[in-house]
């Protein structure tokens, strides 16, 4: 089996689609692994949902650290090997594995010391289940440092063409995760039922597999981790570079966590079953936009490795074939949310009048999935350039633009007009967005004669 896609030379949509679906396949594992936890959760309640809802709002607040990290990585990465220099991608893959287990040693202290204070921002109604997501927060975001690295080892070799590793070793981490979850959830054996912290156990352990499973991987990679040496000296040009990259998406990423967490506080208002829809319709919603973000890490290396390339025109062609792919999947996922909203939710929670709140958020949310598959594609290929600014910019303003449009929308449609506005932002996102990368692909200097010079790592 051929472990690196070619995505310099030969047919395009092929080379694409070879490193596309092992990571679109790996997304939806990765939905998987998060709806099973739902699974076993809602079999507690809604109030053990709401609980791993408020807490997993920060462990989304801290991908936007790792995030810095990969992204960087995965660009310069690329961005060297198109260029045809291993060395100075090996440096550049060493100083993102460095700046990752940095950030989350930071991210798991401030966690551990401040979680009373960081669930206390939710207002959460019940002290059960403020007590629960604490637990749940302590343990998954103390031991983040397995998510950060197992991120970027995905991030790196995907910037190699190499995404058939990272399927393997999430399905295995799947796996993993569907027996531990049960166990520690309900108890089995001379192990105790935990409930919301047994689903963080599972988690963590699962995390920690996968970790493994990747540094046995890599091991075994001559390309470029043979040259990488974790306990060597910090490269601080390669590590300046990735973080002038991936600060704008870092930044993007934490910014959107955080309007979402005022707009999940907000949502509490509604009592602590509105915070479960909210936790449980994002996980199901996942499926179109956690796919799309799994081809635009392939559009993204692909981007990247034909910017080190200089070939404008394939890069042209690569993004019009992958949007057309993108928008079916998009509208595909439209439907599905539109006609089947009920069917789908009730197999996560069976209270009824959680249900009919849960069947108004898909619908509504069902209106903008094809228009966030376009935004998360067109952000790939802007990424991939090392233009991380024009995303961030939409991202930011349009993504903030939901608080106000939903305290506005909330006092005449109630919660659904909080849903209303995230759709609403979603749509104008994605259009702009879209609209940004087919007006600069027009422009004759649509490649910045920015490439990297030989070093030795």
């Amino acid at each position: 089996m051929k472990k690196y896609v070619n995505l310099l030379d030969g047919a395009i949509l092929p080379a694409l689609s070879s490193l596309a679906l092992p990571i679109m396949a790996t997304s939806l594992i990765q939905m998987a692994y998060n709806l099973t936890d739902m699974l076993w959760i809602g079999r507690i309640g809604a109030n053990a949902v709401a609980s791993v809802g408020a807490a997993g709002m920060f462990m989304w607040l801290s991908n936007g650290l790792v995030t810095l990290a990969k992204m960087g990585a995965q660009v310069k990465v690329a961005h060297s090997l198109g260029a045809q220099d291993q060395n100075k991608a090996a440096c550049y893959a060493q100083s993102a594995i460095q700046m990752g287990i940095v950030f989350a040693l930071a991210f798991g202290f401030v966690t551990v010391v401040f979680s009373r204070q960081m669930i206390g921002f939710f207002k959460l109604n019940s002290a059960q289940v403020a007590g629960d997501a604490q637990s749940y927060l302590i343990i998954t975001c103390g031991l983040v440092i397995f998510s950060f690295l197992n991120q970027i080892f995905t991030g790196i070799l995907t910037a190699m063409g190499n995404s058939k590793t990272s399927f393997i070793v999430t399905a295995l981490g799947l796996l993993m995760n569907i027996l531990l979850d049960p166990i520690f959830i309900f108890g089995f054996g001379g192990i105790p039922a935990m409930g919301v912290r047994g689903a963080a156990i599972a988690t963590v352990m699962a995390q920690m597999i996968v970790c493994l499973l990747f540094l046995m991987a890599i091991r075994k990679d001559t390309l470029i981790f043979l040259q990488v040496h974790i306990l060597s000296h910090i490269h601080k040009e390669e590590m300046k570079e990735i973080f002038r990259i991936g600060l704008p998406i870092g930044l993007q990423s934490m910014l959107f966590s955080s309007i979402s967490m005022v707009i999940a506080r907000f949502i509490a208002g509604w009592g602590d079953a509105a915070v479960a829809v909210q936790k449980v319709g994002s996980q199901i919603e996942s499926i179109s936009w956690m796919s799309a973000e799994g081809y635009a890490a392939a559009l993204n290396s692909f981007v990247a490795q034909n910017h080190g390339a200089h070939n404008a025109q394939r890069i042209r062609k690569g993004y019009r074939l992958s949007m057309r792919l993108m928008i079916s999947w998009g509208i595909l996922c439209n439907l599905i949310l539109l006609l089947f909203p009920q069917f789908i939710f009730q197999i996560f929670i069976n209270e009824p009048k959680v249900i009919w709140m849960g069947v108004d958020y898909l619908r509504i949310l069902g209106f903008s999935q094809l228009f966030m598959c376009m935004e998360i594609t067109t952000a790939g290929a802007f990424n991939g350039l090392g233009r991380t600014l024009p995303p961030s910019i939409i991202s930011v303003t349009l993504t903030a633009a939901r608080i106000p449009l939903a305290m506005l929308l909330g006092n005449g449609l109630g919660l659904n007009g909080v849903w209303w506005a995230i759709t609403i932002s979603s749509i104008f996102k994605g259009v702009l967005l879209f609209g940004w990368f087919l007006w600069d692909m027009k422009k004759p200097d649509f490649l910045v004669q920015d490439h990297p010079s030989k070093s030795i790592c």
